[in-house]
């Protein structure tokens, strides 16, 4: 047989389409992904006869292959995971876990129709940020708040409606970088704000900013180091004593936090990071920080402070560009309800029980993962549970190592190397760590529900 008539075999996009296989495929799945499918099977099976093979071209026996590349289009490219690497707030895995009340709130809000900017009570438009602005001055003391779409985004919009043409004075080893190379020189320029720097990289005095201050001084700034730290020979000034500063001089002081934590995590032995509540107390007039990370809800940005000042931001044409929507403000409404109840936080928010877990939960979890693994693959990888150090992550809680349990995988007939990647293209995909030729999975960010699923893909990337 000659190309050319191994070629004419080959079957038309229609009649695959027309057939038992092309009708099952149309009633789950969506047009355009079919037809780009079997076209690209055809096409592959075309090149396969150009090359000189002799491949089986009936329908019946493409159809496994087109199904294949309908899965593959009709995929999700965010797709969820299962986090095994120990660090709780991944930025690059997506930070904080919603808990329950929060999914179910975002579900049932984005859902149908919502009072998102309707006034239930006066029958007429509203404000869309009147629904959280109560809970949120309810648990920070603060006179009032306001939400933008991240903690950037807040810091941006306070410089800009404070400060645009004005300087800013910061302290030099506050100038802080993070993650996409947020830097807040570049967003004091990127606001029209005018950067003064005082002290040095490791002491700054109360002195440095009060020589500082001048006419066209538009706020004082304090940025905490939540993503690194200096330590040695170091001084910074406490917030109290900045305030009585800016207000001997009329001049706002404004508290970046970043990470923007609801409970002392003293009780668990983590220390330095301050909560929201407390810099309210010391008088800071705003505070800006994420609503991921240590709040362990949704990305956004929360400004809380004083009323005159926030009233001020809400004006701000800005405003509009960085508002969230209503899914965010869903989430948010919920998490910070959780928050009413401190047990029930610690218990029902992902990343507030995954950071204060103890570790015997841990190891017990870890047991749970190994158990199973014994059973099943002892013969193709050693397995043990060690003890190992996770981080908070997501430029959170620095150099601070919470005590762990990993499982340890030796793989004893492929490389640490091919397991990892067999894990990270599994189905759930599995992103874990490799330590020197094992891989270790942390049993911090492991959440119960998942121990079976991962179970099964870890004994499937060894035998398989």
């Amino acid at each position: 047989m000659t190309i050319q008539e191994k070629l004419s075999q080959l079957p038309q996009v229609n009649e695959c389409l027309k057939g038992p296989y092309g009708q099952k495929w149309l009633e789950s799945g969506y047009r355009k992904i079919i037809v780009r499918s079997i076209r690209e099977v055809i096409e592959l099976k075309r090149r396969e006869i150009l090359g000189g093979s002799n491949p089986d071209v009936s329908i019946d026996a493409l159809a496994g292959d087109i199904e294949n590349k309908i899965r593959k289009h009709s995929a999700y490219k965010l797709r969820p995971l299962i986090n095994a690497t120990g660090v709780v707030n991944h930025t690059n895995l997506g930070r904080a876990i919603l808990s329950d009340r929060a999914i179910a709130n975002v579900t049932a809000t984005a859902s149908g129709y919502s009072n998102l900017e309707y006034e239930l009570s006066k029958g007429k438009r509203g404000k869309r940020y009147s629904h959280i602005k109560d809970i949120i001055r309810e648990l920070t003391g603060a006179e009032d708040a306001i939400v933008v779409n991240n903690n950037a985004a807040a810091v941006l919009i306070c410089l800009d409606t404070f400060a645009k043409g004005k300087e800013v004075i910061v302290s030099r080893g506050e100038l802080v970088e993070i993650g996409g190379s947020f830097r807040i020189p570049e967003v004091m320029q990127a606001s029209g704000a005018i950067l003064r720097e005082v002290g040095t990289t490791n002491k700054t005095h109360l002195s440095d900013y009060e020589n500082a201050v001048c006419g066209n001084t538009g706020l004082l700034m304090k940025v905490h180091q939540s993503n690194y730290k200096v330590i040695g020979f170091t001084e910074k000034v406490p917030i109290e004593k900045l305030v009585k500063l800016g207000t001997e001089f009329n001049i706002p002081v404004i508290d970046d936090l970043g990470s923007g934590c609801l409970i002392s995590l003293e009780k668990f032995g983590i220390y330095g990071e301050p909560t929201v509540q407390e810099v309210i107390r010391q008088g800071a007039d705003l505070v800006t920080f994420s609503g991921d990370k240590l709040l362990g809800g949704p990305q956004a940005g929360i400004i809380v402070g004083k009323e005159k000042l926030i009233q001020k931001i809400q004006k701000n044409p800005m405003l509009r560009a960085l508002r969230i929507d209503k899914m965010t403000f869903a989430a948010l409404e919920a998490t910070f309800m959780q928050y009413l109840d401190e047990e029930k936080a610690l218990l029902e928010i992902p990343t507030v029980r995954m950071l204060t877990q103890p570790v015997e939960v841990i190891r017990k979890r870890a047991g749970k993962i190994l158990a199973p693994l014994m059973k099943s693959i002892s013969a193709q990888a050693d397995l043990k549970i060690v003890p190992d150090q996770s981080r908070a992550g997501g430029g959170s809680l620095p150099e601070t190592d919470f005590p762990t349990y990993a499982v340890s995988v030796k793989p004893l007939n492929i490389s640490v190397n091919a397991l990892e990647e067999r894990l990270r293209l599994s189905d759930p995909p599995v992103i874990a760590r490799i330590q020197g030729d094992a891989l270790l999975v942390d049993a911090r960010t492991i959440q119960d529900r998942e121990v079976k699923t991962l179970v099964h893909c870890i004994i499937s990337a060894i035998i398989n």
